[in-house]
């Protein structure tokens, strides 16, 4: 099956971003919304404890899985949030970083922020996404 989803890219802003400015999808379609996959192993524990690039690798997992579940894969998604819970730089880029590998090419519209806390004990990232299957028949 192939994707619905256009990429933009605006020659009026920087091209020095590696994400779309924004992602178009012509309907009928069938939305996706994932819960923000978090870094949780099979027995419910946050795996990686300390490890950004770790859990984001664990996170990621997960959401592919979810996609799965809901019959999407990483390029169906249209937006995607990226939370890290730290105020340094730095490991925010080495959770995007992880993000990147996984999403390729696939450089959808997403927003990377820095939190306070997450919701599991010693969790430091989550994902959350949107994505849309085309021509999808019930």
């Amino acid at each position: 099956m192939t994707t619905g989803v256009r990429l933009i890219r605006s020659d009026q802003l920087t091209q020095q971003v590696d994400y779309a400015y924004a992602a178009v999808v012509d309907a009928p379609v069938r939305s996706v919304w994932v819960a923000g996959a978090c870094p949780l192993d099979m027995d419910g524990k946050t795996v990686a404890a300390g490890d950004y690039a770790g859990q984001a690798h664990q996170v990621m997992k997960n959401l592919v899985t979810a996609l799965e579940g809901a019959g999407a894969s990483l390029t169906d998604v249209v937006k995607t949030t990226v939370y890290v819970a730290s105020g340094n730089r730095p490991d925010l880029v080495a959770a995007w970083q992880v993000y990147r590998e996984y999403m390729k090419e696939h450089d959808v519209p997403s927003t990377l922020l820095g939190v306070t806390v997450l919701g599991y004990d010693d969790q430091l990232v989550e994902v959350e996404a949107v994505a849309v299957i085309s021509g999808i028949s019930d």
